[in-house]
């Protein structure tokens, strides 16, 4: 079983992406970004001085510990919240313009799936706000169950899939308008760790397929470096920025590669940066 094109074969090419990662132009640009919450009890600074460039056909992994902002960066991105200072561009405008061109699609930490719709009628739900036909909304569900390899299940409800599918289908439904970025809130986090392993080699591969711009959040140091190109490492609230590490491993990717010198070399240096970034409050 894969998220691409229904292939069964795990050894199987997949069709490598026609813009690859790092190909120079900048998606996401942003510079001196800080956002502080005003509540009852006083301002919360979430991000501070935060400075980041994406470029097309990245994956980019935010990783922290929990409430230092990785969220909080990820809606500032889909113009989900507003920063209190700094700039931010996306495709070279506004969050709000990218996001007014549909140039987002999120996938939550749970599926968010409606238990009353079909799997076929959930992916097809942002299609039916957004006004396409009968006919285009029916071609894009079949492609993106092809994609996620969910044929044969279009007419099952929510619950009676796993979890792991469930969220494969909720991927599909982020796809479905095709979307320039894929933003991803740990996704994976609540499943176990043996769907969780095989989730993020078919994640690949739909990566490879796709040539999207991913922006992907998660605690796990292993899933960072496996999946990301670039893994982004903050230090607690406020967030801020403590190290970037380019993850320059062989694009077609398994699970074996996490225990190769220069897998557990990145991860060490993931780690280490997790742990200096805690001393700025120690």
């Amino acid at each position: 079983m894969t998220l691409v094109g229904g292939r069964s074969d795990e050894t199987e090419a997949v069709p490598r992406s026609p813009r690859p990662p790092g190909g120079g132009k900048r998606v996401i640009d942003i510079a001196n970004l800080s956002l502080t919450f005003m509540t009852a009890d006083g301002p919360v600074h979430a991000l501070s001085n935060i400075d980041l460039a994406i470029e097309e056909g990245e994956f980019v992994s935010l990783i922290g510990p929990s409430g230092c902002g990785k969220t909080t960066l990820l809606r500032v991105i889909a113009d989900l919240e507003t920063p209190s200072q700094g700039t931010i561009s996306v495709n070279g405008e506004s969050p709000q313009e990218a996001r007014l061109k549909r140039a987002y699609g999120y996938v939550f930490q749970a599926p968010a799936l409606y238990p009353w719709r079909s799997i076929a009628q959930n992916i097809a739900l942002p299609l039916e706000i957004m006004g396409y036909s009968r006919a285009e909304r029916a071609a894009r569900v079949k492609k993106g169950l092809d994609l996620v390899n969910l044929q044969g299940f279009e007419k099952k409800f929510p619950w009676q899939l796993s979890g792991g599918m469930q969220q494969r289908a909720s991927i599909a439904r982020a796809l479905s308008f095709d979307p320039t970025l894929l933003l991803m809130d740990e996704p994976f986090g609540a499943l176990d760790e043996i769907v969780r392993d095989k989730l993020n080699e078919q994640l690949l591969r739909l990566w490879d397929k796709t040539g999207k711009t991913v922006v992907f959040v998660t605690h796990s140091i292993p899933e960072a470096v496996f999946l990301s190109t670039k893994v982004v490492v903050m230090s607690p609230r406020p967030g801020q920025i403590h190290d970037v590490i380019e993850c320059k491993l062989s694009r077609e990717r398994t699970l074996d590669i996490r225990e190769t010198p220069a897998f557990l070399d990145l991860a060490h240096r993931v780690r280490q940066g997790l742990r200096e970034g805690h001393s700025y409050v120690d």
